[in-house]
């Protein structure tokens, strides 16, 4: 099944099985009611597996999701299981590091990327990747890191303020390093394309630079309703195509202390706007492949990471101003557990849990209905289709979900 990217002067596409494919993506992860990140499905007996694959690649399908960026610790035969059942793709994500390393029996929580041992392991790892997933069916590309720039700064897992540049010799060796593994792997499957994951728009200059065999440049973006100048400052820097492998909203205003089903999905909506009308072959940038909707189901675990994992945190993690819904100088307003499009209930007794679509689940799945490059596709034309989805309508359906079962 040959994949790849197409860069032509004036074409950027990613093309599967001879056809373009524009990403419709979900960050998707498995995490029940009391766990965290230290919790594996994929440790789980096969039948509990498979009925949380199957129930939430139902869902996911009927949303009209046709790629998952999903953590490598997901084994080859599931990825070929949720394509081969569902039609869906999985982007591949190994953290290059960016939440520690094990150096000589020591656990190093910060990843220095200018130390050789580092460039060992990292590379290892990366070249048992390549050998490991190369011929699995669903496979669409590999992600190497998780916004690894701003893990220069932040020192633990949990989300926090977004760094601005500094050290930029420290960041170079980073990059340098996302580059020798991105030949790695080539060098062992030339069949997908890989792509890195950085935090917004930071060191572009070193991207540009550092990584010139990168095929793809995958950008985590939270700055609201808007991805503002992104589209023109990635068209005039690099003539690299991108997908946004994170955007989004929380569903919950910390200034009312509710839950805000309204303004995530009105967020989506206009995110995924803005995403459409830059894909190649429109009047705008022309230089986006997608995105992937951040993400699927709220992580009970997010806030404090390893305490009061069975409770719904509403405190805020990270200051925003361009969620101007629960905005307030000076205070923090975003709720890293309520990012979820569905809510979570409670497990059942098979390790399982139930979903609760929002009114952003309702709103991607018109979303996801239109095609950008459906021939005679022109901007006004997508502009007219999006303006035909209704926010009002996708909230009144959504409360018709129990969403507040475990609230």
């Amino acid at each position: 099944m040959k994949k790849g990217v197409i860069l032509h002067e004036k074409e950027r596409k990613l093309i599967v099985n001879k056809e373009a494919f524009f990403i419709k993506g979900m960050n998707w992860d498995y995490s029940p009611i009391g766990t965290n990140y230290t919790y594996s499905l994929w440790q789980q007996p096969e039948e509990t597996i498979k009925a949380a694959l199957d129930y939430d690649m139902s869902l996911l399908k009927q949303l009209g999701v046709n790629t998952l960026r999903i953590y490598s610790s997901i084994p080859p035969k599931w990825i070929a299981y949720i394509h081969q059942n569902y039609g869906i793709y999985t982007v591949l994500n190994h953290t290059f590091g960016r939440y520690g390393l094990t150096l000589n029996d020591q656990w190093v929580a910060h990843t220095d990327y200018g130390d050789s041992l580092a460039q060992t392991i990292i590379l290892n790892e990366v070249e048992e990747l390549a050998r490991t997933y190369k011929n699995t069916p669903g496979l669409l590309m590999y992600l190497l890191g998780n916004e690894n720039n701003y893990g220069l700064f932040w020192e633990g897992a949990e989300t926090e303020d977004i760094p601005t540049n500094v050290a930029n010799e420290v960041a170079q060796d980073l990059y340098r390093l996302f580059n020798k593994a991105t030949l790695l792997i080539k060098s062992l499957d030339s069949e997908h394309p890989v792509s890195i994951c950085n935090g917004d728009l930071g060191y572009l200059d070193l991207i540009v630079s550092e990584c010139p065999d990168v095929d793809i440049l995958g950008i985590n973006i939270y700055r609201g309703i808007s991805f503002t100048d992104a589209f023109e400052t990635l068209k005039k820097q690099t003539n690299k195509p991108f997908m946004f492998t994170e955007f989004g909203a929380d569903a919950f205003n910390s200034i009312t202390q509710t839950e805000e089903q309204n303004e995530q999905a009105k967020y989506v909506l206009h995110n995924w706007q803005e995403i459409y009308l830059n894909a190649d072959g429109l009047d705008l940038g022309g230089n986006c492949l997608g995105g992937f909707t951040f993400q699927f189901s709220d992580g009970w675990w997010k806030k404090g990471q390893t305490y009061n994992l069975d409770v719904h945190d509403n405190g805020a993690s990270w200051t925003n101003g361009g969620y101007t819904y629960d905005f307030v100088a000076g205070q923090k307003n975003m709720s890293e557990e309520w990012f979820g499009v569905c809510a979570k209930g409670k497990t059942y007794a098979n390790g399982t849990y139930p979903l609760y679509p929002r009114a952003a689940c309702y709103i991607l799945q018109e979303v996801h209905q239109i095609n950008p490059y459906q021939k005679g596709q022109t901007t006004e034309k997508l502009k007219s289709e999006f303006s035909k989805i209704q926010l009002n309508d996708a909230v009144q359906k959504a409360l018709k979900n129990n969403t507040n079962q475990n609230k």
